[in-house]
């Protein structure tokens, strides 16, 4: 009842503008306008995926799916409100970036829009998610003076939209043409839109055993709750109002869905009540099952994560929350998703593989929090991703990390340990470039109420090899207690002092680096432009040189390619008429090896 027909009476669902693509500026007509108004349309549709294998070096390379075509109005389930802002400038200089607040249901119900100005947006929110002594004076954070060669990282090649530039071929999925995107109400001319690639991977060796090789897609993608939008219009004052609103961006977000068709798609900021009554059945009708966490208190929103069920099986879905009542590192409402997916390829010995989505905390001056939050959601990922016969499955770490590359969260994560002693809480997560603030973590970092060892364990999993140190006094217990130093053991030494550490072995699926070695950008509003996104995987080959296979594990085949801060100015900005979040989605293949 879901694949129901577009009409002529409602709004078509919006096919892929951002996929098609060109940078082409606005005519001479349109000329003198700002910079951030929308330009004319481009002539030309968005392009096809072919339904015929893989080509060389594709744009999209992957499987297509049968074409399914939603109606607006069931989409929608109705009218929904505009919400209404005025375009500005997206320059702010000297500012931090902001976080997104959420207003108390007596402001929502007083009278008129929120403030404007650059106080516009200080609205109070619960204790929980105060950002405390954070700065709005400032603007998009600057990128880091310097970078890391990109040399050693996963390597990919980038290959271009299609023989002579621009796609303009006709028909999506082998079904009927593309439909031009409708145009927002605001003036005669037309956004621009954004220019991505696909990238091949072709760095590593082929794998052995090829035959046993199943392959598959992963997403992951923050789709800006409509809530956390409203309350929070003073990131979002370069955008034309007509495309901020719901009924605008729902279809211009499925859409995208539909267009990549990942196998595996891990979303976050998933406003409940649209999960329930618009995405979650878009999503089923589009043939996944969907799983989904929300925030805890009052927060309207959570994660998701959704998989073709032709192409795996639920094994498990575990919710993960970071709330602890009466804990003060801990009183926030983060949560993340952790599944255990058996991949449906007809094979026996496919192990099953591991996908965790989380929003971790976003106050930058909070990575003590960060880590905490983090290591609760790698104990219930080590916990589910470990085999009966002792080995460990493939693991994926999805979702919004609030974390820049190659700061110390990062590093954690990639590889496995971090020393923190003496770090500042505010350097954490990279998002500020000098942190004001000279606390530093504390030692141990959490509490050992929380039962989680510095080796992101849970206690009673690794109880038994504490207890293995214990030996037995071959003296009978001769030797006087008089000649013996009383050391404290327990707390310090369980919580591994200075040091944090995991077993998983995780890489990032992105190089975080434009090939001329600026940064690449996943998320970009008024006040800042970084990346924050990520797609980790654990891969097959190690790092020796040349690279070989370590066991079971999965090898990244490409990438859908991230743009920089400039290519995002040039279309106004996130969201925008095609694009209707403030992140991009990230679209990564893989091929599971065992």
């Amino acid at each position: 009842m879901f694949l129901l027909q577009l009409s002529s009476c409602t709004p078509p669902l919006r096919a892929l503008p951002s996929f098609c693509w060109t940078r082409s500026r606005s005519n001479a007509a349109s000329s003198h306008l700002p910079y951030f108004l929308p330009t004319p349309p481009h002539p030309w549709p968005p392009p096809p995926i072919s339904r015929h294998g893989l080509p060389p070096r594709p744009v999209l390379g992957f499987r297509t799916a049968p074409p399914v075509s939603i109606s607006a109005a069931f989409l929608l389930g109705g009218s929904c409100s505009s919400f209404h802002t005025s375009a500005g400038s997206m320059e702010f200089p000297g500012r931090d970036p902001p976080r997104k607040r959420i207003r108390t249901e007596e402001q929502r119900r007083g009278s008129g829009p929120p403030p404007r100005g650059p106080a516009g947006g200080r609205n109070q929110e619960s204790s929980r998610d105060q950002c405390a002594g954070l700065d709005l004076r400032g603007s998009r954070t600057p990128p880091p003076k310097a970078y890391p060669s990109a040399g050693g990282l996963v390597g990919g090649q980038r290959s271009g939209v299609g023989p002579a530039g621009p796609w303009r071929h006709r028909g999506m999925m082998g079904g009927s043409d593309w439909v031009i995107p409708s145009q927002p109400k605001s003036s005669s001319s037309s956004s621009p839109v954004l220019q991505r690639y696909w990238e091949s991977c072709s760095s590593e060796p082929p794998p052995l055993g090829g035959s046993t090789a199943f392959h598959f897609t992963v997403m992951s993608y923050n789709i800006l709750s409509q809530q956390l939008l409203e309350d929070n219009a003073f990131l979002y004052r370069h955008c034309p109002p007509a495309v901020l609103s719901w009924d605008h961006r729902l279809p211009n977000l499925l859409s995208e869905i539909q267009h990549l068709h990942p196998d595996v798609l891990c979303l976050q900021e998933v406003q409940e009540d649209h999960y329930d009554n618009q995405i979650k059945a878009a999503l089923q009708a589009l043939g996944y099952r969907c799983e989904y966490k929300k925030r805890t208190g009052q927060k309207p929103d959570g994660c998701a994560v959704a998989f073709k069920a032709s192409r795996f099986h639920l094994l498990s879905s575990n919710p993960v929350e970071f709330f602890r009542a009466g804990d003060p590192l801990l009183d926030r409402d983060n949560v993340g998703l952790v599944v255990l997916l058996q991949p449906a390829d007809g094979r026996s010995g496919s192990p099953p593989i591991c996908v965790a989505n989380t929003h971790l905390l976003y106050n930058p001056k909070r990575g003590d929090i960060k880590l905490t939050q983090l290591a609760i959601l790698l104990a219930e990922v080590q916990r589910l991703s470990r085999l009966p016969d002792g080995s460990a499955c493939p693991v994926l770490l999805c979702g919004d990390l609030n974390s820049a590359p190659w700061s110390p969260l990062y590093t954690f994560l990639t590889r496995g340990c971090l020393e923190y002693q003496g770090m500042q809480i505010g350097m954490v997560s990279g998002q500020e470039p000098s942190p004001r603030g000279q606390r530093l973590l504390p030692l141990p970092l959490w509490p050992p109420t929380l039962g989680i060892s510095h080796r992101c364990r849970y206690e009673a999993a690794s109880s038994e090899a504490i207890c293995d140190l214990a030996v037995e006094d071959p003296g009978g217990g001769s030797v006087p207690e008089s000649g013996l130093k009383r050391v404290r053991t327990g707390t310090r030494d369980r919580l591994g002092g200075s040091r944090i550490e995991h077993g998983l072995k995780l890489r990032s699926s992105y190089r975080h680096l434009q090939p001329d070695g600026r940064p690449e950008i996943t998320t970009f509003h008024s006040r800042t432009a970084l990346t924050v996104d990520y797609i980790l995987y654990s891969p097959v080959f190690t790092d020796a040189t040349p690279p070989r296979p370590s066991g079971r594990g999965l090898q990244l085949m490409g990438r859908l390619s991230l743009v920089g801060q400039e290519e995002l100015e040039e279309v106004n900005g996130l969201p925008n008429q095609y694009l209707s979040s403030d992140h991009l989605p990230l679209l990564a293949r893989f091929r599971l090896l065992h």
